[in-house]
């Protein structure tokens, strides 16, 4: 590891030249990931078009399954994923198609990488709004990508998602030639070979990913835009706090931009802020207790055991010490933060509305009955600010650890409570399981 982090304070310059480190980027599209539209049996599709639309979203990521073997979208699939596409596109929402499969299903050879990239361009031309695909999803980590290494504890993975990125990027260039091609990494892996839940943490998949690309001779890209999602080790961890080791959170973002420029430096790969390229966080989100008025709206039993309230009318920096007050807080600070982060593009919330099933996500800023949360009104006015760019990005630079930074007052201001109705349907939402 010390290695690695010399050769992250090597690129370090670099990296902040590229990035334009005391700059705000020129813009944030704000997004969501949530299918709940491919199912007509949810009730309240057109009141969460609606609401997204209020809250100010204007992406929506959808998910499409791939299996083995396939090049076009099978007849189970088409229906779901084509009454999504259509809903948002009627809503006038950016679409983004992730497509993955099961984790021993991942293309690692030439026969499925050329069938996947075909099944991947097909979807560009049944659906030609469509112009950003996300090229699988978080394969630094084994419940997406398997193998990670092999029986000799060589690692494999990294280079083989090069070689797919590659094929894809070709692919996907001549069927689309202004396509979107996002490359998807997790904010963790323990780089630990013999474990059963062996991974790769985002810095070794990113140096790994460079080194694959630079010994294949390539003199062409194999991304337009870093997919990365960077959850944070805990619910109620604040968004600028920076890990030991191969980590990458958001608060890690220098770190991300180093291990990039150490990776593809010099090559023919742009770097964020180089041309078009640009980072984009594909999933963020905050998990929220259940209001006992909402409990019978759900099943199980909470996995998460820092769940946070969705919003304190009353809260004191003394009262939570380093730990977040609320999901009204963490999204607050997690947007402005990412929109004062020079390479980042978008900032995409893991789910609109909650799944019901407390096993999985409740980081929605809708109850899983599609009524708003508390949070809802914090999430829309920091929006709606960032639309505005109105935002005091030097509250977010050179953080000291556990500072109480962002845009929590000593006693915060009541906010006003999320609209009774929602306004006309205009826009789409979407979903997915983690």
């Amino acid at each position: 590891m010390r290695r690695t982090l010399r050769g992250l304070a090597a690129c370090a310059a670099l990296a902040c030249t590229l990035a334009g480190a005391g700059r705000a980027a020129p813009g944030l599209l704000v997004g969501m990931d949530d299918d709940t539209l491919k199912w007509a049996d949810r009730p309240s599709a057109s009141a969460t078009l609606a609401y997204a639309r209020d809250l100010g979203i204007r992406a929506v990521r959808v998910t499409v399954p791939w299996r083995p073997g396939e090049t076009r979208l099978g007849v189970e699939d088409r229906e779901p994923v084509d009454r999504m596409i259509l809903a948002t596109w009627a809503a006038r929402f950016r679409v983004v198609l992730a497509v993955y499969g099961r984790a021993v299903d991942a293309p690692r050879t030439d026969a499925d990488r050329d069938a996947y990239c075909t099944f991947v361009a097909s979807l560009l031309h049944r659906y030609p709004g469509v112009v950003d695909v996300v090229i699988w999803n978080e394969p630094n980590t084994a419940r997406f990508w398997r193998p990670q290494f092999d029986e000799a504890g060589n690692s494999i993975g990294p280079a083989a998602y090069e070689a797919l990125l590659a094929r894809c990027y070709d692919v996907l260039h001549h069927a689309r030639p202004g396509v979107n091609v996002i490359a998807a990494s997790s904010p963790r892996g323990n780089n630990r070979p013999g474990s059963a839940t062996a991974s790769h943490s985002p810095v070794e998949f990113y140096r790994k990913l460079g080194q694959a690309y630079r010994a294949s001779g390539r003199m062409a890209p194999i991304f337009d835009t870093i997919g990365h999602n960077p959850y944070p080790s805990r619910n109620s961890e604040r968004p600028w706090v920076k890990h030991p080791g191969g980590t990458i959170g958001q608060g890690d973002y220098d770190k991300l931009m180093a291990v990039l420029a150490e990776a593809f430096g010099g090559t023919r790969q742009p770097l964020p802020g180089q041309g078009r390229v640009s980072i984009w966080y594909m999933e963020q989100g905050f998990q929220t207790e259940v209001a006992p008025a909402k409990a019978a709206l759900y099943r199980g039993a909470e996995n998460v055991r820092d769940a946070l309230p969705p919003w304190l009318a009353r809260t004191t920096a003394a009262s939570f010490g380093r730990a977040a007050p609320d999901q009204a807080t963490q999204l607050t600070d997690a947007l402005r933060m990412a929109y004062c982060q020079p390479g980042v593009a978008a900032f995409f919330n893991f789910e609109i509305a909650d799944e019901p099933n407390l096993d999985g996500w409740q980081s929605g800023l809708l109850w899983a009955d599609g009524t708003p949360k508390p949070s809802y009104a914090a999430f829309k006015t920091a929006v709606h600010a960032i639309a505005l760019r109105r935002v005091d990005c030097r509250r977010y630079t050179d953080v000291a650890p556990g500072a109480e930074i962002g845009f929590t007052s000593a006693v915060a201001k009541p906010r006003p409570a999320p609209p009774a109705a929602p306004p006309s349907p205009k826009s789409g939402s979407t979903g997915t399981v983690k």
